[in-house]
């Protein structure tokens, strides 16, 4: 096990800071890179709990993990207060909880329906787990995030996605969902039967109960090749934003904010079905950015084994779609991460507007990632009734200067009506992000229906959705 050094402060964060217990640079901490062993510690419950990165220390070390539904059932009946714990991947206290955790780790049964072009899976199953299982049946699905070890429900429930003018989020895959309610009873909700409550439930951000299982639309499974360009100058992004976001299924820009361009484009090229080439031909330039000769990580200096491949070498829908491969330890790891997804039609003002914040930014930050996402109609979704650009920040573990920079992103992006991801570090006021939901009060009656006692309220949905 990989143990880093690094610095350790405790904090209470109110409103939107959200995080409840913060550790951060200062005492020695040991931090298991090794995903499995990640794994492993929340199947037990024991030990020092934090969240992926290190940078949250939950507030209770009661976490219980029923191995069957009727369990979990039994357990969210009988508790007072209650909150989901997914694979750990949120990076504020969206999950937290003073009184009691559940992680359904033990519960990864997979179902098949080729009839039907479904797959349902139970609450503990990670795209990591599904994506080789599905493929090895013949079947994918039509996005993955960037980072595959994070669970379905938890994904979905915070609207998490990938990228692509014509992806929805990962949320949109969703053809049925099942969870238990306060009372321990079990609520079906499908798109095909329960239209409107349907969509509110869906990113349900863990207040309507514990997602049991979800029915997930699959489609013939494929490949896709990608490469990647380097130094796309921002005036060419500018002028090409559809040409450079629709160049392939899936596209991500990578800047560090400096020298007025992209440092790296990676566009991924869905293949057509029954290919068989041992690569893709890349032409040398994409709109003054030239092809990179070697596999490289999105963050400069670091190591890129554990990347997907790269220079068109095709290879399975599920060891491409996502910047890192299944088992590698992602991004930098020791990290902290923010994102805002404002709506496409402004998204190079955006992108202006954040780059005048370069020199405040870039000591702080290891990269940043621009995306793209097609709108929905979920209701607490980042990306409903909108096509977004997703600016995501991957930052160093400062989270002081992190937290200092953030309201100056947030001001710079406010014409914009930015809507930060659900489960990263923000410190929009309350009042101006329930604004940004117009189904807000929809879903607070949704939620009221299922959780009238507010069993599942933690003091992030007190904060950020019942604040005014």
């Amino acid at each position: 096990m990989d143990k880093r050094e690094f610095l350790k402060t405790t904090g209470a964060l109110m409103a939107g800071s959200m995080l409840s217990r913060v550790t951060m640079s200062g005492q020695q901490s040991g931090r298991q890179d090794n995903q499995q062993d990640k794994q492993q510690m929340v199947q037990s419950g024991t030990g020092h709990r934090t969240n992926w990165s290190g940078n949250l220390t939950y507030s209770t070390d009661n976490l219980q993990t029923p191995g069957t539904v009727d369990d979990l059932c039994q357990l969210v009946k009988s508790s007072r207060r209650l909150r989901a714990l997914g694979s750990r991947h949120s990076f504020n206290s969206i999950a937290d909880s003073s009184h009691e955790q559940v992680s359904l780790a033990r519960l990864t049964g997979i179902t098949l329906d080729e009839a039907a072009h479904t797959v349902t899976v139970e609450g503990g199953v990670t795209y990591a787990l599904l994506a080789p299982w599905l493929d090895g049946r013949g079947y994918a699905l039509h996005n993955l995030a960037s980072l595959p070890g994070i669970t379905i429900p938890g994904a979905c429930a915070t609207a998490t996605h990938g990228s692509g003018l014509q992806n929805g989020n990962l949320a949109t895959a969703i053809a049925a969902v099942e969870f238990a309610a306060a009372n321990g009873e079990l609520v079906h909700l499908s798109r095909a039967q329960d239209g409107d409550k349907f969509l509110g439930a869906v990113v349900g951000l863990g207040a309507l109960g514990v997602i049991t299982r979800m029915t997930l639309d699959v489609q013939p499974a494929y490949k896709v090749a990608q490469s990647v360009y380097q130094n796309l100058s921002f005036d060419e992004l500018g002028r090409n934003m559809d040409g450079v976001f629709g160049s392939g299924y899936s596209v991500s820009v990578f800047t560090d904010w400096q020298n007025h361009r992209g440092t790296q484009v990676w566009i991924k090229k869905r293949l057509g079905a029954g290919y068989s080439g041992d690569s893709v031909q890349w032409p040398q330039e994409f709109y003054g950015a030239t092809l990179a000769k070697e596999k490289l990580h999105p963050i400069a200096g670091h190591p890129a084994e554990s990347c997907t491949d790269q220079q068109g070498i095709p290879g399975p829908w599920y060891d491409r779609l996502p910047h890192f491969r299944i088992g590698q330890t992602p991004s930098s790891g020791h990290e902290l991460q923010s994102e805002y997804l404002v709506p496409y039609e402004h998204a190079y003002e955006a992108v202006l507007a954040v780059e005048k914040l370069r020199d405040q930014i870039t000591p702080h930050l290891f990269v940043t990632e621009l995306r793209t996402i097609a709108p929905d109609h979920l209701w607490m979704s980042t990306a409903c009734e909108r096509p977004s650009l997703a600016i995501h920040f991957t930052w160093k573990p400062e989270w002081p200067a992190v937290r200092a920079v953030l309201p100056m992103i947030e001001a710079q992006l406010a014409p914009f009506t930015p809507r930060p991801h659900w489960g990263k570090l923000f410190t929009v006021p309350p009042a101006q992000l329930e604004a940004r939901y117009a189904r807000l009060k929809d879903f607070q009656a949704l939620a009221s229906q299922y959780d009238p006692d507010g069993k599942f309220r933690n003091a992030f949905l007190a904060s950020n959705l019942y604040a005014s």
